[in-house]
C-alpha cells in the first residue's frame, strides 16, 4: 500500500463524512437520540420520585433485602431507559428516513454506559472491578458493534510457530487474562482451604501444616496444567524443553530446591510445629508462627518477625523448648557474704521463689542449693515452670526483697 492509495482511500472516506454531514437522514438520527434521550432521563426520574422502591431507603418491611436491593439499582434507571428509548428510536428512524446506523452506534454506547455503572455499583472487590472495567467492558464494546470477531480474528493472524507449538498474540492475551484470573481464584482458595484445614482438631498440628501444604502444591500446580491448557499447548511438546529447563533449574535453583524439600521433611518428622518456641542461638529465638515452603517465621518477643530457611532447621542445631513437654528447669545464681549464716538462706530463698504463681511444685518444687566458695559464697536456685521462663524477672526481685528482709546482703558472684 502506497501513499497515493492511502491518500485515495482518505479522500473517500472524507466525501463519506461529508455527505452524511449534509443529509438529512443524519440530523433525523441526531433529532432522534436526542429525543430518546431526554424521554429516558424524565421517565428516570418520574419513577425514582414516583415509586416507593427508588425513592426513600428501605429499612423494615416484607422482602426487605429485595427492596433494598432494588433501591440500590436507582442509578441504572436512566442507563436502561436510554438503552429501551433508543431500541424504539432505532425502529422509528429505520421507517420514517430510511437509516438508523447512527442510532445503533448511540444504543451501543448505551448498552457499553449500563455495564459500566452496573460494575460500579455491584463489584466492590478492587481487582475484579478493575478487570471488569478495562477488560469486560472493551470486549462488550467490540461485541456490541459487532467487530469483535474482526479484532480476534487480525490478532490471532499474528503469531509465531515453533515445531508443534503457535502462539498468537490472541493466545498470549487471553492466556494473560486467564493467569491473572486463574491465580487470583487460586489465592483465594488457597487462603480458604488452608484455613479449613487447619481448623480441622482430629488432627494434630503437624499433620495439619503438612496437609495445608500439600493442598496449596496441588493447586497451584492445577493452575499451571490449566493455564497451559487456555494456551492450546499439547503437554506432550513441551516434555524436551520441561526436561532441559529441569536440569537447568537444578543446578541454578538448588537452594530453593532444598528450602522446599527441607520444608517436606520438616513436616513429616514432626520436629516442629507452630506454637513452638524455638532458638537458633544469639538472638534469633521466638515462637513459630508458620512454615512455608521455602522459609518458617519466628516471632520475637520484642515483636520481630525472624524469616528463617528451612534448610536451616535440617542442617543446623536448634533447640525446641516446647516440642515434647511445656515444662522446663530454671535457674538463678547468686552470691552472698561470709558473714552470712549460710544456713537460713535456702530456705529463705525457696519460700520467695514460691510466692510466684507461674512456679510449679512439680516436677520437684524450687530447691536452693550452695554452689561453692569463692570470692563469695555462692548459691543457685532452681525452679520449674510451664513453658519458655519469662518470670525470671519479678522471681529476683523476690529473692531480693525476702534475703533484704532478712538481713541478708547479696554480693557479686
Amino acid at each position: 500500500m502506497n501513499f497515493e492509495t492511502l491518500r485515495v482511500q482518505a479522500t473517500e472516506a472524507l466525501q463519506t463524512a461529508l455527505n452524511w454531514l449534509v443529509s438529512p437522514q443524519f440530523y433525523a438520527q441526531i433529532g432522534a437520540i436526542i429525543v430518546a434521550v431526554a424521554v429516558a432521563y424524565f421517565v428516570a426520574q418520574k419513577v425514582r420520585s414516583r415509586s416507593g422502591l427508588f425513592s426513600s431507603a428501605p429499612d423494615d418491611g416484607p422482602l426487605l433485602r429485595l427492596r433494598q436491593w432494588l433501591y440500590t439499582c436507582r442509578d441504572l434507571l436512566f442507563p436502561v431507559f436510554t438503552v429501551l428509548a433508543l431500541a424504539i428510536a432505532v425502529e422509528l428512524a429505520q421507517s420514517a428516513v430510511g437509516a438508523a446506523w447512527l442510532v445503533r452506534i448511540a444504543q451501543g454506547l448505551a448498552v457499553v454506559g449500563v455495564l459500566y455503572a452496573a460494575i460500579n455499583r455491584f463489584i466492590t472487590h478492587p481487582v475484579i472491578n478493575s478487570v471488569a472495567r478495562w477488560v469486560g467492558i472493551p470486549l462488550a464494546a467490540l461485541h456490541v458493534f459487532g467487530v469483535l470477531g474482526a479484532v480476534v480474528g487480525y490478532l490471532d493472524s499474528i503469531s509465531v510457530e515453533a515445531g508443534n507449538i503457535r502462539l498468537s498474540v490472541y493466545t498470549m492475551a487471553k492466556a494473560l487474562l486467564a493467569a491473572a484470573i486463574l491465580f487470583w481464584l487460586g489465592r483465594a482458595s488457597n487462603d480458604a482451604g488452608q484455613k479449613v484445614i487447619r481448623k480441622q482438631e482430629a488432627f494434630d498440628i503437624p499433620t495439619r501444616e503438612l496437609l495445608a501444604k500439600a493442598f496449596q502444591i496441588a493447586l497451584f500446580l492445577l493452575i499451571f496444567i490449566l493455564l497451559l491448557q487456555v494456551l492450546g499447548l499439547d503437554l506432550t511438546a513441551l516434555t524436551v524443553f520441561g526436561g532441559a529447563l529441569g536440569v537447568g533449574l537444578g543446578f541454578g535453583m538448588q537452594q530453593i530446591s532444598s528450602n522446599f524439600v527441607s520444608g517436606i521433611i520438616l513436616l513429616i518428622e514432626r520436629s516442629m510445629k507452630v506454637g513452638d518456641y524455638v532458638d537458633l542461638g544469639g538472638d534469633r529465638a521466638g515462637v513459630l508462627q508458620e512454615m512455608n515452603i521455602r522459609s518458617s517465621t519466628l516471632r520475637t518477643n520484642d515483636g520481630r518477625d525472624i524469616l528463617v530457611p528451612n534448610e536451616k532447621f535440617v542442617t543446623s542445631e536448634f533447640i525446641n523448648w516446647t516440642k515434647s513437654d511445656l515444662h522446663h528447669r530454671c535457674e538463678i545464681k547468686f552470691a552472698v557474704g561470709y558473714d552470712t549464716d549460710i544456713h537460713q538462706v535456702p530456705a529463705i530463698v525457696e519460700a520467695a521463689v514460691k510466692q510466684q504463681p507461674q512456679v510449679l511444685n512439680a516436677p520437684e518444687p524450687p530447691t536452693c542449693r550452695l554452689l561453692n566458695f569463692g570470692g563469695n559464697v555462692n548459691f543457685a536456685v532452681t525452679y520449674w515452670v510451664a513453658g519458655v521462663d519469662t518470670f525470671s524477672s519479678p522471681i529476683q526481685f523476690h529473692i531480693w526483697d525476702a534475703l533484704k528482709a532478712a538481713g541478708v546482703k547479696i554480693e557479686p558472684a
